[in-house]
Formats: structure tokens, sequence, C-alpha cells
């Protein structure tokens, strides 16, 4: 495996594959100018079937990167909310935003995933697999699509699943399917926003949960990570 640090200044003509940036009000869509802003980026070389992204601190110079450094279509050229960061994978061809008190960590056989510092169970996490699918259409109507991947694919033998909501958005000509659902044992219940996307010949999946008790509490905060999902063209 080989790691390496990139540094960049307004003369770089490199931007790394995986940000990771804090929140801010005045995101460009067109150009960004800063004099002291933090950016963590990194890149990492690795086999196909095992990515990491470890971030370090990035300094970026004086100066104005150029737009077709920073894709229109992705969060780099949105606000990012209050108390959100972003996640922007230009490799892997998508980016959401996630609560910025939230860390990173490894989930098994996902490319990114961040948790609350406090509540492991409270996490987003993100996976994408190949497909010869364009667009989440071609997999059928929504209605089928989501009640089948939620009944006969999320659901354990011992679990009862409840299925709250399905909607469909259409973003920049792309479509995705998120719906909300909750997961019940005799134990323990878990509720979850999902969002599916097909793009770049790959069929991605994020999913943002809690546990059922929190579910009032925090679903507005995480109903805004599961609306955040784009595909970028890569």
């Amino acid at each position: 495996m080989v790691v390496s640090s990139c540094s960049l200044t307004w003369t770089s003509s490199y931007l790394s594959h995986k940000l990771n940036l804090p929140h801010s009000n005045h995101l460009l869509r067109n150009t960004t100018t800063s004099s002291s802003n933090n950016v963590s980026c990194a890149m990492e070389t690795t086999s196909s079937t095992e990515r990491h992204c470890q971030r370090r601190p990035l300094l970026l110079g004086i100066g104005a990167l150029t737009a077709n450094l920073l894709p229109a279509n992705s969060l780099l050229a949105e606000e990012i909310p209050d108390r959100y960061r972003s996640f922007v994978d230009y490799e892997d061809g998508y980016s959401y935003i996630y609560p910025s008190d939230w860390k990173e960590f490894d989930f098994r056989a996902h490319d990114s995933a961040f948790k609350d510092r406090y509540l492991q169970l409270q996490n987003v996490r993100v996976r994408f697999i190949p497909t010869e699918k364009k667009d989440i259409r071609d997999l059928g109507p929504m209605e089928e699509v989501i009640t089948d991947l939620v009944k006969h694919r999320y659901t354990a033998p011992n679990r009862r699943p409840t299925i709250y909501d399905m909607q469909e958005r259409t973003i920049d000509g792309k479509h995705y399917y998120t719906m909300e659902y909750v997961l019940t044992s005799r134990n323990y219940a878990s509720a979850s926003f999902t969002t599916l996307a097909i793009g770049n010949g790959r069929y991605y999946t994020l999913i943002v949960g809690a546990n059922e008790r929190r579910w009032k509490k925090v679903r507005d905060q995480l109903k805004v990570v599961a609306d955040s999902f784009r595909l970028l063209d890569i």
C-alpha cells in the first residue's frame, strides 16, 4: 500500500479524489478563494478490493481553484448546512453530508462510513456494486424495488420490517429512491433511511440510521444526510 499526502496551492492542477470538507456558508460554484482554509485531504493507492482514505490537514494557499477542478454538481458547489460536513469522493463518483461531530470508521464491505462519537449505532455508510443498469428506474417501479429490498434483503428472519415512506427525487437528471423503515426484533429495533442510485456503472446504497428509541429526536437530522447523496460523473 502506498500512501501519499498532497499539498495544494493556487497553482496546483491536481485535487484529491476524496475530500472531507467542513461547513461553509459561502462555497462558490465557479471559484474558491482562501487565505487559511483548512481542508482534510489524502490519497491512497491500494488494490481494487481494499480502499481506505486517510485524511491529513491540507492548507489551501491564497488564490483561486479553477472551476474544472470543482464540478458544479458536487457538494462543493452547494451550501453545506450548519453543523454538517461534506464527504466528496471523486474517484468513486459520489458525495454526501454528515453531522460535523461524527467521526470516520471502518464498516465492513463499505466504501465510506461515519458514526456518532458516543452512539455507535447512529451512523451513515455507503457501498456500491457493479451493475449494467444505467438508472435506478431500470430496476423497476419504486414501490416494488423498495418493498423487495426491505422485506427480503435488509430483514433477518427474526426481524419484522415496517416501511413508513418512499420518495423519488430527480437532481441534475439523475434519479434517486429514498425509503424510511424500521426493523424490529424481540429485544431491539432500528430505524433507517436508505437512498439508492445508479450511475458510473455502479449501484450505490447509502444507509443512515439509529436506534428506533431515538428516532423521533434524530430523524430530521438524518433525513438531511439521506437527501444529500449525489452521484458525480467519473
